[in-house]
């Protein structure tokens, strides 16, 4: 079984993780905001043969992520969870307010150690599993006008390099993966339609393959467990 924490767009990370999941044969519990985007993405996925159960869930509160993580364990034992959690938010500094810095916070860093708190308690009683932490390229540097959604990548990084120093040894896999770049999904489109064309051929990250990358994570063997992922276009500069 599988939970996938950030699931929105149709076209989006969240829900090409979760179909990626699905087909692999995992019942996958997909968590976001809005109920009818996640019931039209698990009922696509029951189309195509495969098991998906939608949850509206805020992930900055510890009720409604234990609440998540209780309803799966209804079904089958946990083997890997996703934390695809995190709106980016430009601003310039002297216009980015408290509460919106406090919120990107709560989203990301937040978040993820109620999320990962959660996992790794059910992953580390069995011994085995495996906890991915979506990251982006402001986990790695801060600038304008991102300070405050950097800081709080930053803080998610960490929180995932503490837990896989923790749990790793006791047979949890914990990696962090680094999207450098812009997905080629709706939120992208929707948002800044004029940069994604820019873009050009070839130059976003496709939702699928980054999945493909995920699953490749949840499948490595223990003896060689990557933690840290960066993932880019051809075309990137970095």
């Amino acid at each position: 079984m599988a939970v996938v924490a950030g699931v929105g767009a149709p076209k989006g990370l969240g829900a090409a993780l979760a179909r990626r999941f699905a087909s692999e044969g995992l019942h996958v519990f997909i968590a976001g905001r809005t109920l009818e985007r996640l019931e039209a993405i698990a009922g696509a996925i029951s189309a195509a043969g495969g098991f998906a159960t939608p949850v509206v869930a805020d992930v900055t509160r510890e009720a409604d992520v234990r609440r998540l993580f209780d309803l799966a364990d209804k079904k089958k034992s946990l083997e890997l969870a996703v934390y695809n959690v995190g709106n980016n938010i430009a601003l310039p500094l002297l216009e980015t307010s408290p509460e919106t810095f406090e919120s990107l916070w709560k989203q990301n860093a937040f978040g993820g150690f109620l999320f990962g708190s959660e996992a790794v308690r059910r992953l580390a009683s069995r011994g085995k599993g495996t906890l991915i932490f979506t990251g982006a390229t402001a986990s790695l540097r801060a600038r304008p006008p991102f300070v405050g959604f950097a800081s709080a990548k930053a803080a998610l990084r960490a929180v995932a390099q503490g837990l896989a120093r923790e749990f790793g040894p006791k047979g949890v896999h914990v990696a962090h993966v680094i999207v450098d770049g812009v997905i080629d999904g709706d939120y992208a489109r929707g948002k800044f339609a004029a940069y994604v064309e820019s873009k050009g051929e070839g130059g976003l990250l496709e939702p699928d393959a980054i999945a493909d990358a995920y699953w490749t994570l949840h499948r490595q063997h223990d003896s060689t467990w990557t933690h840290e992922l960066d993932l880019r276009p051809f075309k990137e500069p970095f």
